[in-house]
């Protein structure tokens, strides 16, 4: 890869890391649900004039917009609303590769060599001792909504697999279209009218900011440019660079947050990434059809 796709490739890992104190500060303006949905609707409204019509079929995008979209995120954020750290959710969701992994193997037939059979036992045993640091001292609960979120991640990307999109920005942004009526549908019923009232009606410019950020900076530009990467390098030249979200993830909690890094978590963060950097780039003993499976795996 060239310098300048090196460091773009670098900057998106840090976009999409930075992503996770973002989330953790708009979830102090919003309810997780509304602040879900919000994100989807400023990222889809605009762009679909600029990525033109759907390229795929649009039962692809139906059940990943529902799956990633709604089941995902929702997870994610209703968990780190109810305490799971930023940092440490930033490594916990990369174990989406070890369900990505497990789910192709049923639902594709992909088997796994030694290599990423070995990569997935490591990465669940950082789960493990994630889990065992988080029940010490901080919600299981919220540590398990994460680990769910994970699992429907797995399951989005199979989805995206067997839909493979020509053109993963526009697939993207279309995906982002559907999840919007379910999130506000589920928050007026689980967070209620008054509380989303009140989160809109006390919006100023920091929260402004905060969905501009999740939504343009992290999806549309962040996606954007890791498509442009696929475009025009293998996949398993760009792929590696995720692996440096949850560092970015961990190190901007804890610049920004706070938030204590114990000798526990760093070897959960060192048994996560170098399992799923075993499982992610060791090939199945049957490739795929579709191409460039990275590309939502990367999403954040």
């Amino acid at each position: 890869m060239r310098p300048l796709h090196i460091a773009l490739a670098a900057l998106v890992a840090a976009v999409w890391g930075v992503n996770f104190v973002v989330i953790e500060l708009g979830l102090a303006h919003f309810p997780p649900l509304l602040f879900s949905a919000l994100r989807f609707l400023v990222a889809a409204l605009p762009a679909v004039l600029l990525v033109g019509r759907p390229t795929v079929a649009w039962k692809w995008i139906i059940a990943v917009g529902l799956v990633l979209g709604v089941a995902k995120f929702g997870l994610l954020f209703i968990g780190m609303d109810r305490g799971m750290p930023a940092g440490l959710s930033s490594l916990v969701l990369q174990v989406q590769a070890v369900f990505t992994a497990l789910f192709a193997a049923l639902a594709l037939g992909e088997r796994p060599g030694r290599t990423r059979v070995l990569g997935m036992a490591v990465a669940l045993a950082g789960i493990g001792v994630a889990a065992v640091d988080e029940g010490a001292g901080g919600p299981v609960l919220a540590f398990v909504l994460v680990v769910a979120a994970a699992a429907c991640w797995g399951v989005s990307n199979v989805l995206t697999r067997k839909a493979a999109p020509p053109d993963s920005l526009n697939f993207m942004v279309w995906v982002s279209t559907v999840p919007v009526l379910p999130l506000l549908g589920l928050s007026l019923l689980l967070e209620g009218w008054d509380r989303d009232a009140e989160a809109l009606s006390s919006l100023d410019w920091s929260g402004v900011g905060i969905i501009v950020y999740v939504a343009w900076i992290t999806t549309v530009f962040g996606f954007g440019a890791w498509g442009f990467l696929l475009r025009h390098h293998p996949a398993s030249s760009v792929a590696p660079f995720t692996l440096l979200v949850p560092v970015f993830g961990m190190s901007s909690a804890a610049l920004f947050l706070g938030e204590s890094i114990s000798p526990l978590r760093w070897c959960a963060a060192a048994l996560l990434v170098g399992g799923v950097a075993l499982t992610s780039l060791a090939r199945p003993r049957r490739a795929p059809v579709q191409q460039r499976p990275e590309a939502e795996e990367a999403l954040v």
